[in-house]
């Protein structure tokens, strides 16, 4: 199928997702940098206290400022800017100040092509596959976000509830019935998991995002895909604890967070869903 127009197109569409992967790494470092400046903001406002000067006087979102080291905040050149490609030639490291970049940002541009062509070979040039697109980008920035601050912002997850209600509407690839069931069947599942850990042992175990997300991922594949959703979520988060734990790169109480095994389960889940449901 992705091949079914030649080679051009896709090199052209493989060369574009690297793009959009480079976006999303803008995405997952600034988005929760973002939140942050508007919650503390909000927070001063509440007490009546001036707002901070050096947050009030420059800006910064997803456009400015400029693509900069994290580190020393030297401005990165443009050529210093090719996704993966750049980080191989600087070996992994500022040009400036030589400060390590971090693994994510080629492995999220690199995931962000697979998957991206992975869904093209599936689901074929279609109007449904820009929406598919759009979930899949949306659970590769979630899952880098939540694995790196515990954080699975609304700003995302909302938008991609609804977009799957929507699309559920437009395209019936599901039908809508079972995507808006999907979604309050997601949302309330781990909503009573969360409730009957916090009872029995005083702690919360996972945080309200991961309803929200698991309520977004059945709005798009529909109710009768969650069980095969929430199973490969769970393996795979016990065996990455497991590892961890083996390798003592974690502590025993340290809260792991479950958003990127769900993101990763929910796009296997979509690929391959039909024969998930029927086992």
């Amino acid at each position: 199928m992705l091949l079914s127009l030649g080679w051009a197109l896709p090199i052209l569409l493989a060369i574009l997702f690297l793009a959009i992967g480079s976006f999303l790494n803008v995405v997952v470092h600034r988005l929760p940098i973002m939140l942050e400046r508007d919650w503390r903001a909000h927070a001063r406002e509440l007490l009546e206290m001036p707002p901070e000067p050096s947050e009030s006087e420059s800006r910064f979102n997803l456009a400015v400022p400029r693509s900069q080291c994290p580190q020393c905040e030297h401005p990165i050149e443009l050529w210093h800017n090719i996704p993966i490609l750049s980080w191989l030639i600087l070996r992994g490291r500022c040009s400036h100040c030589g400060w390590r970049i971090p693994l994510r940002y080629p492995l999220v541009e690199a995931v962000t092509v697979l998957a991206g062509l992975g869904v093209l070979q599936v689901f074929g040039y279609e109007w449904l596959t820009v929406a598919l697109l759009f979930y899949t980008l949306s659970l590769i920035a979630l899952g880098c976000i939540d694995m790196e601050t515990q954080l699975l912002p609304d700003e995302i997850t909302i938008p991609l509830l609804w977009s799957g209600v929507l699309t559920a509407l437009v395209f019936g690839h599901v039908s809508p019935a079972d995507s808006i069931v999907g979604a309050v069947v997601g949302y309330t599942a781990l909503w009573i998991v969360y409730w009957a850990f916090k009872l029995l042992t005083g702690r919360e175990g996972m945080g309200h995002g991961d309803f929200k997300l698991l309520a977004a991922l059945g709005a798009w594949l529909g109710w009768q895909a969650l069980p095969a959703v929430v199973l490969l979520a769970s393996i795979a988060g016990l065996l990455y604890a497991a590892v961890a734990l083996a390798r003592r790169a974690i502590k025993r109480d340290q809260p792991i967070p479950f958003g990127p095994f769900l993101a990763a389960s929910g796009w296997v889940t979509l690929m391959f869903r039909e024969q998930l449901i029927a086992i």
